[in-house]
């Protein structure tokens, strides 16, 4: 048996504030820590647009058994951020130096021909004994998004080894995509402290470049935050829903992408 990608496991946003009271030195105008203060009628609405404009491949599928000896079994389930933009139409390939070893559309469910987009399960072929480092990629086209993420690395095949069968594999196919090809981590907590504020759940908070959001975060799930980016250098301001009190604050120059 053949395997794969345990090391490929590395592991949303337009702008719709509402915020008419928005504007260059904020609603309440900028404070002396550099951000500004807005109180808004409705919470922000903030989604990274992963939407792009790439052709579907024209993945062929080759007789496999006729060339390769021994196969594996790979189960994928997608990131929860694609989940709504997942259909039937997707599809999932894996490549080794450069060679496909398998492709396939969303997994069916058994006993009819229904669909379960946003799962995959596929037989990945080859004919490596477990000791040859391989350049992988897995490659997951959205048909709704005509965007194209493709995560990849140099790893030793591990023989007779499955991937995602017992245990869920769900690739961060984020950080695989043209469109934002430099990914960084951001801290809120040292940003937001200048406001004195403390998070609560139900806050939440975004990265911007210009008027386009770039990350999304909660702070019940904590002050982290992953920024795209579509070039290096960009300058990010972070903007913060407080729940509490209607407000979002806006740090701007908060980082550079890189």
């Amino acid at each position: 048996m053949f395997v794969l990608l345990a090391g490929l496991a590395l592991g949303a946003c337009s702008s719709s504030d509402d915020d008419t009271n928005i504007n260059g030195n904020g609603g309440n105008g900028t404070n002396a820590g550099g951000y500004t203060e807005t109180v808004v009628t409705e919470p922000p609405l903030w989604q990274v647009d992963w939407t792009s404009n790439q052709a579907r491949p024209d993945w062929t599928e080759p007789d496999f058994a006729s060339i390769y000896e021994n196969w594996t079994s790979l189960k994928v389930q997608i990131e929860d951020f694609l989940i709504p933009h997942a259909s039937s139409d997707d599809l999932l390939a894996i490549f080794v130096n450069g060679e496909m070893r398998g492709v396939t559309g969303p997994a069916v469910v058994v006993g009819s021909n229904e669909t379960i987009p946003g799962r995959f399960m596929m037989k990945v072929w080859g004919n490596e004994k477990g000791t040859e480092k391989v350049h992988m990629s897995l490659q997951y086209y959205s048909s709704k998004l005509k965007n194209l993420f493709i995560l990849s690395d140099d790893i030793v095949l591990n023989p007779d080894m499955t991937i995602g069968i017992d245990s869920e594999f769900i690739p961060k196919f984020s950080y695989g995509t043209e469109k934002y090809p430099y990914v960084m981590g951001l801290s809120a907590s040292n940003i937001i402290a200048k406001a004195g504020i403390t998070p609560a759940s139900g806050d939440y908070f975004a990265a911007f470049v210009g008027e386009e959001c770039r990350g999304i975060g909660y702070a019940v799930s904590g002050m982290l935050l992953t920024v795209y980016g579509r070039a290096e250098g960009e300058s990010v301001t972070l903007k913060y829903y407080e729940t509490a009190t209607e407000k979002i604050y806006t740090f701007p120059d908060v980082a550079k992408t890189k």
